[in-house]
């Protein structure tokens, strides 16, 4: 692809997100059953495509333009989820928690409502340099454990959290460092693998490590594999973690894309302390398609102001997601 070509791509990528963040901070129970219903004849079958064709053509007026993005965009973004899938996850199904709260935390339940949308996965990209947000939805009601912070959502175990995970989970390995405790979903999950001999969690925050101890450690089956550090996670990979000797690190500070950026470049840039490490990010290709989408903006900008002495081909190749992943520790 060109430049001129790339730079399209991105202002549809663009218009895209724009249309997703709109929809799913103020519009997520736009569709309801009644109105699938109405759509549908009552034909469960027909749900994904009446559902993508609903909002694609609720957000976009252009008709032209609707089709074109629905087809690159939507189809490929919108998918109906089945409940089992996540209701047969192990933490899902061995972990039960209570209403609980400890300082300015609390353990609750949310439910998602009968096609309410939400984000079930990280980005998915094409070889186009389409970047396309992953939305799911559930025929059913959806009830799931969550923690808060001052009353705001910090972790909870949905599709988003689980769909996220399993790689880095999977990549989990031997003596592992987890920054970053949560619901102590990850933890849970890498302590269930064989090959994994002790999880190491950092957490900073006291109430959120009472909260986990009384009220869900006690449910782990490998409970003794669990170790909680209270401490900064910045300062304990700096200053102490470098002689524990960890096979594995998992890294989960942020919420979202918003604020985990400037976390996971800061995180990066200890990775070289750790050479025998292996580190995992969560949501990293969000993350770093962040950073590519600001690196490529900076370039053209710099293209106009006759400061660019990178070839295309030079100016293509960083933007590749391996090579931001390295690039980050130096920005």
């Amino acid at each position: 692809m060109t430049l001129n070509e790339i730079k399209e791509r991105m202002n549809k990528n663009a218009l895209f997100l724009n249309i997703c963040a709109k929809y799913l901070n103020n519009y997520e129970r736009l569709v309801t059953s009644e109105i699938m219903t109405d759509i549908t004849g009552g034909n469960k079958a027909f749900d994904e495509s009446a559902f993508t064709s609903f909002i694609s053509s609720a957000f976009i007026e252009d008709i032209e333009l609707e089709r074109k993005m629905e087809y690159e965009y939507f189809i490929p973004s919108i998918k109906k989820l089945s409940p089992e899938q996540y209701k047969n996850d192990p933490y899902f199904k061995n972990i039960k928690i209570t209403d609980k709260k400890q300082g300015n935390w609390s353990l609750s339940y949310q439910k998602y409502a009968p096609y309410e949308a939400f984000v079930r996965d990280d980005y998915t990209l094409f070889d186009d340099f389409r970047e396309v947000c992953n939305i799911g939805f559930f025929d059913e009601e959806f009830s799931f454990p969550t923690v808060f912070e001052n009353g705001v959502e910090w972790m909870a175990i949905k599709p988003n959290e689980i769909e996220t995970m399993k790689e880095p989970i999977e990549r989990a390995h031997g003596k592992i460092a987890v920054f970053g405790l949560g619901l102590g979903y990850y933890a849970y999950m890498a302590s269930l693998k064989e090959n994994v001999s002790s999880v190491t969690v950092i957490e900073r925050d006291e109430n959120v490590i009472k909260l986990f101890c009384e009220n869900i450690l006690p449910h782990f089956e490998n409970k003794e594999k669990i170790k909680l550090v209270k401490g900064d996670a910045f300062f304990y990979a700096e200053n102490e973690m470098k002689e524990q000797n960890f096979d594995f690190a998992f890294v989960d500070l942020w919420r979202d894309i918003s604020d985990g950026v400037e976390l996971y470049i800061k995180m990066k840039k200890l990775e070289d302390l750790h050479e025998k490490t292996e580190f995992a990010y969560w949501i990293e290709r969000s993350i770093l398609i962040s950073i590519r989408r600001s690196i490529f903006y900076a370039i053209l900008k710099s293209i106009e102001q006759g400061k660019n002495t990178l070839s295309e081909k030079e100016i293509i190749a960083r933007l590749d997601l391996e090579y931001l992943k390295e690039f980050s520790k130096y920005l």
